[in-house]
């Protein structure tokens, strides 16, 4: 308990950034070569504490620093929103990157991710989130006549107990189609991918059965299909049909053969599944692709409670920078949750940090390791 009386519940929370790691990329991207005050160490510590506060412009970070404590964090009484401006539009995006995959290769650690995968398929689920821009301050994202916008394409590791954190990301403009993702997420032949429509391809899916990589993904109802064999269901079985089909057209049809899968949604609707799997019963695969809806969980959660509603540069480089700072902060949530075994939400964990930010780091922990009281 004694070193956690030497550190405020900020510093607490913000550790498992590398800082081995961190020097590294400071000096590999020269970061501070010709600084005189605002040094990365404290620039990060900044933007962290933007992120957590919700703070909406560098204006206003700028004004935070008259707070006596944050002014011990990063060593300096005053910073200008202009010398702010320029640092985030001339770091290079890789430095956040770096920092976000060795949190991730963290989190796969506490999860113990390899020895996991041994007995049971770790899920991973893709999808896509645009991000509105202003089209005055933002032309370079241009997708629509009035609109601008960046597209998050992001990679969810699902795994037992609901537990759920992105692996990979990968930033485009909003105009950027789904599809032309698929091929960077789909990397781990012991993983199964879930994905929603917005990226059939069946070329694609062809490549990847060929390969051997799994999927379940959501078919068109006005797909063409040419069913080979219809497969008998359970009475209590959830699932209205199971098929073997061929899919596609005459002139463009797939080599392979696919599972279609006709259920309902918890509204009742029907959903056509297709997918490579015919080793699992109906009713697993139908529950797989309802574990979907985490992914959609997560950009509802991201767009709520971190700072990617107003970004603080103009600039490609810039806006791709507090979006990575963003899911930083998300993943330093998840390792403060596994590093207490807390069933705290990531929302109680955040919301619990700001009430102590400055106090003592056991304060912090010994609320957050409590469990909820059913």
């Amino acid at each position: 308990m004694d070193k956690f009386t030497r550190i405020t519940s900020f510093e607490q929370w913000f550790s498992p950034i590398n800082l081995t790691l961190f020097e590294e990329q400071v000096k590999i991207h020269q970061l501070n070569y010709y600084t005189k005050k605002l040094y990365m160490a404290s620039f990060m510590k900044l933007l962290l504490y933007a992120q957590l506060h919700e703070t909406e412009s560098l204006r206003a970070l700028s004004d935070a620093v008259f707070s006596d404590d944050l002014q011990r964090t990063i060593g300096f009484e005053s910073i200008s929103f202009s010398q702010l401006g320029r640092r985030i539009n001339t770091i290079p995006t890789e430095f956040f990157q770096t920092l976000f995959l060795d949190l991730v290769s963290q989190i796969h650690q506490k999860t113990d991710f390899q020895k996991q995968r041994k007995t049971t398929t770790p899920l991973k689920i893709i999808d896509s989130s645009t991000l509105p821009l202003n089209l005055t301050n933002h032309k370079w994202a241009e997708f629509r006549k009035t609109k601008s916008g960046v597209k998050l394409h992001l990679r969810l590791v699902f795994m037992e107990k609901g537990l759920s954190y992105p692996d990979q990301t990968v930033l485009t403009n909003a105009i950027e189609h789904d599809r032309g993702q698929l091929e960077v997420f789909i990397d781990d032949k012991e993983c199964l991918y879930v994905f929603d429509r917005g990226y059939l391809d069946y070329k694609r899916f062809d490549r990847m059965t060929d390969d051997g990589y799994f999927f379940v993904t959501r078919l068109r109802k006005n797909a063409v299909v040419r069913v080979l064999e219809t497969f008998s269901l359970p009475e209590d079985s959830k699932v209205l049909s199971d098929e073997m089909v061929v899919i596609g057209t005459t002139q463009n049809r797939s080599e392979n053969v696919f599972r279609r899968l006709e259920i309902l949604d918890t509204k009742g609707s029907e959903l056509t599944l297709l997918t490579n799997r015919f080793d699992l019963d109906a009713d697993e695969i139908a529950e797989i692709y309802k574990s979907r809806w985490a992914i959609e969980l997560f950009f509802k959660w991201m767009k709520q409670h971190l700072n990617i509603k107003k970004f603080y540069g103009h600039s490609e480089q810039a806006v791709h920078n507090q979006v990575y700072i963003a899911v930083i902060v998300f993943c330093l949530n998840v390792l403060a949750q596994m590093n207490t075994n807390s069933d705290r939400s990531y929302l109680e964990i955040s919301r619990y940090l700001k009430a102590a930010l400055w106090k003592s780091a056991h304060i912090w922990l010994r609320k957050i390791e409590r469990k909820n009281v059913p």
